[in-house]
């Protein structure tokens, strides 16, 4: 599903906002493990290429420790595509992330014991994604509620200008910068300076991309008015997406910088500093104290009283805050990569920087595609309940909010598969990438049941946490059980796609989502709100049955995985990517 800023972040049943964000979680490897010892005192090998294979691991003494690191997971198994050191960069100063505590043992171990191992792995791969896009969820979450207590017309507004900023810009720009998950982990660990080169050409091609997305922001009045979208709601929406276009450079500069580090392995950068800007801390008892934010807007709404002059209206504020906010992080995240990042991913800017924008324009349009065939589906059904009155709007902008918070979970749980599955698949474990799947739909039936329990029993109350009006509260307590029902599809369908990126089967993910929000969903939601006079409720009914769908189907293509055939696809992709790369 999408919401109205940072759900698809990553996208839906996209590429993730932070795929490359664990992609450099490596191990290393004792020598002890390996079975080489570089005492001197090891066994003689049985062939010359294995003879020659221990000369060159032991001739590394010189430049390191003499222990090679395991391409996988620590494993003595060579990964498909394994290179000899001295085909490899002799970098002593790229870090690298440790797992001691991930021995991978060999395929045929215990079942229980493999979906322990993997679950345990799983889960603390979870935990920093988890983080991040929760904290930076606040920024449009609290939007929401500050905006909601002003009125129903105010939040119906600031719903409809973020849901054009979402189709209009947003997914825009972030499906385009999931090029650089194919492109950076595989150059960090290749040509670590190509990490900074394809960061430096995709801020340029961002620059050409902010400009036709700026003048749509700057003219949304009309393009809304043309959509007979109510004049007055039009109007404030225009105003809204004007000043939330104060934070839209910084919005496409924060998603390269965050793969720029990420694909370093510095993974506890992006947390940190959303931490810093975007305070969301849960106490024991659940409340929620964003204090940057709260503070930030108590000062830009009483600033026309101090006769401050930032504004004559409301709307004024909460996008302005929200986009100081994307400049701050963006602050914060060039001070760390200019004074504290490892220079070695840095490339000089030259003519090079402008050279090979084809391949991020074809990426990036496939990735488009790819988000755009769910996130936008959501954004539709919010353009059809602006046509029911603004109560229903504002109505819609909670449940929204709601189901987008609760689906962080679970898209962090389809990161972190994604991830874990695809290293193994490299790796040649077939066994354990199968481990690993089932763990993760555990997963997600546990935090689906979960967040039912949660919705299910403060659904009377759920309401006045984002506005006051009685109508809105009344229909957000009667939509939300709905709501409730599908979180367990919601979070299949999140990790399902997880599986299916590590396979490299994004197209059935896009095909899967066409069809179960384009040919089912959507059009079985207008039918029963505009025919049968259901109103939001039938829109809700029609999202819930293409969840249905995706979750079905998807977990069935899941299961019926042949990992050994996967394992070798995967194997034969990676020796003909490195044939050209040795081309090149």
């Amino acid at each position: 599903m999408s919401s109205t800023y940072m759900h698809y972040n990553s996208g839906p049943a996209s590429l993730p906002n932070d795929y490359a964000i664990l992609s450099q979680y490596l191990s290393s490897q004792r020598p002890s493990d390996s079975g080489l010892e570089s005492t001197g005192d090891e066994d003689l090998p049985e062939t010359e290429d294995e003879a020659e294979h221990e000369v060159n691991c032991l001739s590394g003494e010189a430049v390191g420790s003499g222990v090679r690191k395991a391409s996988f997971g620590g494993h003595s198994m060579r990964s498909p595509h394994w290179k000899a050191p001295e085909q490899e960069p002799l970098l002593a100063d790229i870090p690298r992330i440790d797992e001691d505590w991930d021995v991978v043992s060999q395929d045929g171990a215990d079942t229980w014991a493999l979906w322990i191992q993997e679950g345990s792995i799983i889960a603390r791969y979870t935990l920093p994604v988890f983080g991040t896009h929760l904290l930076e969820y606040s920024l449009s979450m609290v939007s929401v509620i500050s905006i909601g207590h002003l009125g129903t017309t105010q939040l119906a507004a600031a719903t409809l200008g973020s849901m054009t900023s979402s189709v209009t810009g947003l997914s825009i720009i972030l499906g385009f910068v999931s090029a650089l998950d194919s492109l950076l982990p595989q150059a960090w660990t290749t040509n670590p300076s190509l990490v900074g080169l394809w960061s430096q050409r995709m801020t340029l091609l961002m620059i050409i991309t902010l400009i036709p997305i700026f003048l749509t922001w700057f003219n949304a009045e009309y393009i809304l008015i043309f959509l007979h979208q109510d004049p007055e709601i039009a109007h404030l929406a225009g105003i809204y997406l004007r000043w939330l276009s104060i934070g839209l450079p910084a919005y496409a500069f924060n998603a390269v910088a965050r793969r720029y580090l990420q694909s370093q392995g510095l993974l506890h950068v992006p947390t940190a500093i959303v931490l810093i800007v975007a305070p969301l801390m849960c106490s024991s008892t659940g409340s929620l104290v964003c204090s940057f934010f709260i503070t930030l807007r108590f000062i830009l709404k009483f600033s026309i009283s101090m006769g401050t002059g930032w504004g004559a209206t409301w709307l004024h504020r909460s996008p302005l805050a929200t986009g100081l906010s994307f400049n701050l992080i963006a602050l914060c995240t060039l001070i760390y990569a200019v004074a504290f990042a490892p220079r070695v991913a840095w490339h000089p800017i030259g003519r090079a920087s402008f050279k090979n924008l084809g391949i991020l324009v074809q990426l990036g349009l496939a990735s488009v595609g790819q988000l755009a065939s769910e996130w936008w589906s959501w954004e539709l059904v919010g353009l059809a309940a602006s046509f029911l009155g603004p109560a229903s709007l504002a109505t819609q902008s909670v449940l929204l909010v709601t189901c987008s918070t609760s689906y962080q979970a679970p898209y962090a749980l389809s990161v972190a598969a994604s991830v874990r599955i695809g290293n193994l698949l490299g790796a040649g474990h077939a066994s354990r990438a199968k481990a690993a799947t089932s763990v993760a739909l555990l997963f997600s039936l546990g935090l689906g049941l979960f967040f039912s329990i949660i919705l299910l029993t403060f659904r009377a109350k759920w309401g006045y946490i984002f506005n006051d009006d009685p109508e809105v509260i009344s229909l957000v307590a009667h939509i939300l059980p709905l709501c409730s029902v599908f979180q367990i599809f919601d979070g299949l369908c999140s990790v399902t796609a997880g599986v299916m990126r590590s396979r490299g089967r994004q197209s059935i993910g896009a095909l899967l989502n066409f069809s179960a929000y384009y040919i089912i969903g959507i059009p079985l939601g207008l039918v029963l709100t505009f025919r049968f006079g259901m109103e939001l409720y039938g829109l809700w009914i029609g999202l819930a049955a293409a969840l249905l769908y995706g979750a079905i189907f998807s977990v069935w293509l899941v299961l019926r995985t042949d990992w050994d055939r996967e394992v070798q696809r995967v194997a034969a992709r990676l020796a003909a990517d490195n044939k050209c790369q040795v081309v090149a």
